[in-house]
């Protein structure tokens, strides 16, 4: 539907992932009786698991605090796996600069916008979305936000029930304010059967994040095993209060595997110092899933 350059690649594993998903509903943060819950402090803060599978949420929960813990940033983290009915949250509703993991978002309302026309995607438009995801390209960026407008970007995060997320003014796409629930909603609403966007264009977008330029694909990733398929979106923002902004989102999928998780970080001294924090905590939840299935 959007070219068929950019699906070549791995629309048979896609295809197969959102096959497979469809089966199931929208996984939500309501637990099931048999569920356990599980917590532990992070400066000041509690990160809280639950898990249908005994003994994650306790390990998660601990190991997820032991990695952030004495770090010198503010974070937060959200995070889902189909397959073991596990959540956790950290600060989940916490504000931040999105700076560019709202690029995601601003593909889902693109996409939506398609749907509701009954048309493809233009050429020009499959050029700027490739550039937006692959190559985190801000002046295709900006040309996709002002062509969206306002009320067709409000309008995707009000269907995609993203109700925390706060478009930034004018042209400043990068000041977003974004949660760490929210961007887990959209992960979640890119890897399973919904009325918001339809199985192609998740696919489109699954396939953009899963080739995103190698210099760009730190974060999330870190630790995830080589039998996932890897969709990931990062962000970096230096500010003149709060030091950097260093984000990362991601889904990860195929052979058994059916989870999302975000990392959201302000406060960093340095970019690289966020991209640590990030690392470290996806590192024990990529050992941590691993190890229960």
């Amino acid at each position: 539907m959007y070219g068929s350059h950019i699906l070549t690649c791995s629309r048979r594993g896609v295809a197969a992932v959102l096959a497979t998903s469809s089966l199931l509903a929208v996984f939500t943060t309501a637990a099931p009786a048999s569920a356990s819950t599980a917590g532990a402090t992070v400066g000041g803060s509690k990160v809280v698991c639950t898990s249908q599978k005994p003994g994650l949420a306790s390990r998660l929960s601990h190991d997820i605090a032991g990695a952030l813990n004495g770090r010198q940033d503010t974070s937060a983290l959200a995070l889902y796996d189909r397959i073991t009915g596990t959540t956790c949250e950290l600060r989940a509703d916490t504000h931040f600069d999105s700076a560019s993991v709202v690029k995601v978002t601003v593909l889902g309302a693109l996409l939506r916008q398609a749907e509701e026309a009954h048309r493809k995607l233009t050429p020009q438009e499959v050029k700027l979305t490739t550039a937006v995801i692959t190559k985190s390209d801000n002046d295709a960026t900006s040309a996709l936000w002002h062509q969206i407008g306002s009320a067709g970007f409000e309008k995707f995060l009000a269907l995609a029930d993203m109700r925390h997320t706060v478009p930034g003014s004018g042209g400043s796409w990068g000041l977003t304010q974004i949660t760490a629930g929210d961007e887990l909603r959209l992960m979640q609403l890119l890897t399973t059967g919904n009325t918001v966007l339809s199985a192609t264009s998740r696919a489109y977008a699954l396939d953009l994040m899963e080739h995103v330029t190698p210099g760009q694909r730190w974060g999330v990733p870190a630790g995830s095993p080589a039998s996932a398929t890897v969709h990931v979106k990062n962000g970096w923002l230096p500010r003149a209060t709060d030091g950097w902004r260093v984000h990362s989102v991601g889904a990860f999928t195929g052979r058994g595997h059916d989870y999302g998780m975000t990392v959201l970080s302000s406060g960093n001294l340095t970019m690289d110092y966020g991209v640590a924090t990030i690392e470290g905590a996806a590192r024990v939840i990529h050992r941590d899933l691993t190890s229960a299935g």
